[in-house]
């Protein structure tokens, strides 16, 4: 029998929900290229998410890149961003030929530090890359005054941020811009799957062309764009989902208050805080390992390892000091990120994790000694 548990684990609908679902393909034989499907579904998030406009993608990557490309900046331009994020973020800018600015977070909930963003603006800086990370909202206030004040556009990372509202808005509609991931890991998934929001629908015929090779029509090609279209499969895995997203947050926060009750009696693990004004959507579950619990975060981990439970280093490395982009680009001192990297662990969490499971992680994590 597998004892494992691990970090997370995909939501889906039921196989006969799916299976019926996905029936008309056979009788259509229209699987991409911006089917029925994946109109349905465009739509249906442009509504539940609550942002002015949507468009589509393959992946949250290929959605990140595509957005940054789709503003037109020019190559060798700055971009300030975070390095306590997934290391797609930052792949996204050098990929686009801009050099990101790295800036260090917030300790209290892992964010962009604001306060610091202001002194690495430069003659070349052109925009601002900040991430919602683990669901928590960036000072979206601040970082839209800095913008403003020296014409940089916003683009939101908001691949963890899934169906949050802030001051009663969609996340979605902060910045110039803002990009979602709907992975088979995440709250909300199409199997694999990604989104951008904006509020200038000029934004959307850029990332059509971006992402249907600029093809308008059987002889017309207008501009060079990629493959990034999401299939009709995807689509209605989407549309599935959906359906139950209310079911599924419902679930994620009866498991995150019962992990905060029972963690919260433990010495040394500590919590990431909330942005007042802002809602949950439970995407994950970090905790903070202290000094005062007796044991670093990397003896939790292997600890957790050995009883086969799989939590995750969630962010380690800091991107800032991966391989790839390791003393080649600006940063200040990064003191909150490299910490925080060296101290949080997401431990499993996802809306079916068995109460049983759940009692046994506190118990290896409350007897440690």
């Amino acid at each position: 029998m597998d004892d494992r548990i691990l970090v997370t684990q995909s939501s889906m609908p039921s196989y006969e929900e799916y299976i019926e679902a996905i029936k008309p393909l056979w009788d259509t034989h229209w699987l991409t290229n911006m089917g029925t499907y994946h109109k349905q579904l465009e739509a249906k998030l442009t509504d539940y998410l609550g942002v002015p406009g949507l468009s589509l993608m393959v992946n949250g990557h290929m959605a990140l890149e595509l957005a940054i490309q789709a503003f037109g900046f020019p190559e060798g331009s700055e971009v300030i961003t975070t390095p306590f994020t997934f290391i797609s973020t930052t792949h996204a800018i050098v990929r686009n030929h801009l050099k990101p600015v790295f800036c260090d977070v917030n300790w209290e909930d892992g964010t962009i530090d604001e306060s610091k963003i202001e002194e690495l603006v430069t003659e070349k800086t052109v925009a601002i890359l900040p991430v919602h990370v683990y669901g928590n909202v960036c000072n979206v206030e601040k970082i839209q005054r800095i913008a403003d004040k020296y014409n940089l556009k916003v683009i939101y990372d908001a691949a963890h941020a899934f169906g949050v509202e802030y001051k009663g808005k969609g996340i979605g509609c902060y910045g110039d811009a803002s990009v979602f991931s709907f992975h088979a890991t995440k709250v909300f998934n199409t199997i694999e799957g990604g989104a951008v929001s904006f509020s200038d629908h000029k934004i959307y015929d850029k990332l059509y062309n971006l992402k249907n090779f600029g093809i308008h029509g059987e002889e017309l090609v207008t501009d060079v764009g990629a493959n990034a279209k999401m299939n009709e499969f995807c689509a209605i895995m989407g549309l599935c989902n959906l359906k139950h997203i209310d079911e599924a947050l419902a679930n994620r926060k009866e498991r995150y208050e019962y992990y905060r009750e029972q963690l919260s009696k433990i010495p040394g693990i500590g919590f990431l805080e909330q942005r007042q004004g802002a809602t949950r959507n439970y995407a994950y579950f970090p905790i903070l390992v202290n000094d005062e619990y007796g044991m670093s975060r990397n003896e939790l981990y292997d600890m957790l390892r050995e009883h086969n439970i799989y939590a995750r280093k969630y962010f380690h490395p800091i991107t800032a000091d991966q391989a790839c982009f390791r003393n080649k680009y600006r940063f200040d001192k990064l003191d909150n990120a490299r910490n925080l990297s060296d101290r949080v662990l997401t431990i499993p969490f996802y809306e079916g994790l068995e109460v049983e499971k759940m009692e046994r992680i506190v118990g290896v994590m409350g007897e440690k000694k």
